[in-house]
């Protein structure tokens, strides 16, 4: 089984690539064409849903525990809870402007574009701030007590979309996902 930190570190290398397929959707959205908005909303719902519930609140124990063994941590900790909530409420609003897309009743195109370009942005930088400076130093001060704590956070949840089991409402997701990652190893 793997550790908490090399899962964490996982995710990110997820929710990334999921961000990628997202950020391709809005480009196609800037240059007039309709995306795909069935799959920019299943990216929404799993970023939201696995990373809001699941990730984040675990994350968040990490950070207390790790600002108990490092008071100087604080500031950097501080934001990044910030930007949790900042990441949820930006992407109930990208989620909102895509249904009203999707139904044809934009209100604001150029509130769909900054909504994207705001989820984008946050969820980038708060994944490489983690990368770089909060997960090197969480491995070296946190103990395996601080981590059954991360872990005894949520409950244990199966990730819906890379793990074993795809329910049905990720499974084209998880079929491109797949299929991009064949073409990518058959890629010199």
């Amino acid at each position: 089984m793997p550790s908490p930190l090399a899962t964490w570190h996982e995710d990110h290398i997820h929710f990334a690539r999921l961000l990628d397929l997202l950020e391709g959707q809005i480009v196609r959205f800037n240059r007039g064409e309709r995306p795909d908005y069935h799959l920019m909303e299943t990216i929404l719902y799993y970023l939201r849903n696995f990373g809001d519930s699941v990730h984040h609140p675990r994350e968040d124990v990490a950070y207390a525990r790790l600002v108990e063994r490092d008071p100087d941590m604080q500031i950097v900790v501080s934001r990044l809870q910030q930007e949790h909530r900042v990441i949820a409420t930006v992407g109930q609003a990208l989620l909102e402007r895509l249904n009203e897309a999707e139904r044809d009743v934009i209100s604001s195109r150029a509130a769909l574009e900054a909504a994207g370009a705001m989820y984008l942005v946050y969820y980038r930088n708060h994944l490489s701030t983690e990368e770089r400076y909060v997960m090197p130093r969480a491995a070296q001060l946190l103990t395996r007590g601080d981590w059954e704590a991360v872990e005894a956070a949520v409950p244990e949840l199966a990730d819906p979309l890379f793990g074993d089991a795809t329910p049905r409402r990720f499974a084209m997701l998880r079929d491109l996902i797949d299929s991009e990652a064949q073409v990518a190893a058959c890629t010199p």
